[in-house]
């Protein structure tokens, strides 16, 4: 599930650290939650039998950010949270991306959702409740389904904040048939978002929420993004 929020571009951008830009559409920047039911995860020469399920959230920003080739795109995630105790030993250590520990409620009936969680630290707290629907929502700046499922398709390449704050873990997402269900949200919290000191009052609301089930995809780890330090 995409849970998504526009945010005034300045106000973003001073959440990034260097060398990423936001990524402007309709005139703001979009930022949001990712939550994710992993299933079946596991090296790719090993059977299915052998793979781990799991609940995660990442807190991701569309950015841009420069290279030799020219302009990449993708996304930054300032904050992993999982259900999985091995993802928080083994994330950033044996894959990428430092992962925090978390509760998560997940009810589900028919196409019904709801999802909540918590983090052990403290700092992390989501929750949304919605339903699938037929179009995307009415507060969205995407105009269509299709062009927000194009949008969010090119946010394959994730760089993950680490305990080096100038070093940055990259993970690709390789999916296999893509495809996005909108979603009517009746519910949405994010202790992230409604953080006043991170995103003062008005400049950042909800935009909209989408859905992927049941995505044969890959996680192809790739080099780390090092910077100067500030």
């Amino acid at each position: 599930m995409l849970v998504n929020y526009r945010v005034d571009v300045d106000v973003l951008q001073r959440v990034l650290p260097p060398p990423f830009r936001v990524k402007v559409v309709a005139d703001v920047g979009m930022a949001g939650v990712c939550l994710i039911r992993l299933g079946q995860v596991r090296p790719y020469f090993l059977p299915a039998m052998f793979g781990l399920s799991s609940e995660n959230a990442a807190h991701r920003i569309a950015v841009e950010w420069d290279t030799p080739a020219g302009v990449k795109e993708g996304v930054f995630v300032p904050r992993r949270d999982t259900s999985s105790f091995l993802n928080t030993v083994v994330g950033g250590r044996l894959f990428p991306g430092k992962h925090s520990r978390a509760k998560f409620d997940v009810l589900e009936s028919g196409n019904d959702i709801s999802i909540s969680l918590r983090s052990v630290d403290g700092e992390t707290r989501v929750a949304v409740d919605a339903s699938v629907s037929e179009r995307i929502a009415a507060t969205s700046v995407f105009e269509s389904i299709e062009a927000a499922s194009a949008f969010f398709e090119r946010g394959s390449i994730g760089y993950s904040a680490t305990r080096e704050s100038s070093c940055f873990e990259c993970l690709e997402l390789k999916s296999f048939g893509w495809q996005v269900e909108p979603l009517d949200v009746r519910r949405v919290e994010s202790s992230f978002f409604s953080n006043v000191d991170l995103f003062p009052v008005g400049s950042v609301s909800f935009d909209s929420a989408l859905l992927m089930r049941d995505i044969r995809h890959e996680w192809h780890a790739h080099d780390s993004l090092r910077v100067a330090p500030s």
